[in-house]
C-alpha cells in the first residue's frame, strides 16, 4: 500500500450553535488541511497518483470553501460546519474526483483551525 499526503489552507468564517462557547458567535479560521490518499499499486510511471493531479483536485474543493461563510454552503444546511464536518466534507468531494479504477482512495483528512486544534476524518 502506498500512501501520499498534501497540505494546504482555506479561509473561512462559521457560526456553531449550542456549543455554549464563544464558537456561537460568528467567527473565522485560517484552516490548515491534511489530506492522504492511499492506493495498492504505482503505475507504469512509477506513481500512485501524480502530485500535481492530487493537487488541483484539493484546490477545486479548498476553492469550494475558500473565503466563505459556511453556514450559508448547501453542503452545511442540515449540519454545522464544525471542523469535523469539514473535514468529512473535505473527504467525501475529494473522493468523487479521483480515479477510482486504479484502486485510490481517500485514507484521511485533517482540518486544523488552529495551530492546537483539529479533527480528522477517516472513511470506512
Amino acid at each position: 500500500m502506498y500512501e501520499l499526503c498534501v497540505k494546504t489552507h482555506f479561509a473561512a468564517a462559521h457560526q456553531l450553535a449550542m456549543v455554549g462557547e464563544k464558537c456561537e458567535n460568528l467567527h473565522g479560521h485560517n484552516w490548515r488541511v491534511e489530506v492522504r490518499v492511499a492506493g495498492p499499486a504505482l503505475d507504469e510511471a512509477g506513481v500512485l497518483l501524480d502530485f500535481g493531479v492530487l493537487k488541483k483536485h484539493v484546490a477545486a474543493v479548498m476553492d469550494d470553501l475558500d473565503h466563505k461563510f459556511l453556514n450559508e454552503l448547501s453542503a452545511f444546511s442540515k449540519k454545522p460546519p464544525s471542523s469535523e464536518n469539514i473535514a468529512r466534507y473535505i473527504a467525501d468531494r475529494l473522493a468523487a474526483l479521483l480515479p477510482v479504477d486504479k484502486g485510490v482512495r481517500v485514507t484521511s483528512v485533517t482540518a486544523w483551525e488552529s495551530e492546537n486544534a483539529s479533527a480528522t476524518y477517516i472513511p470506512e
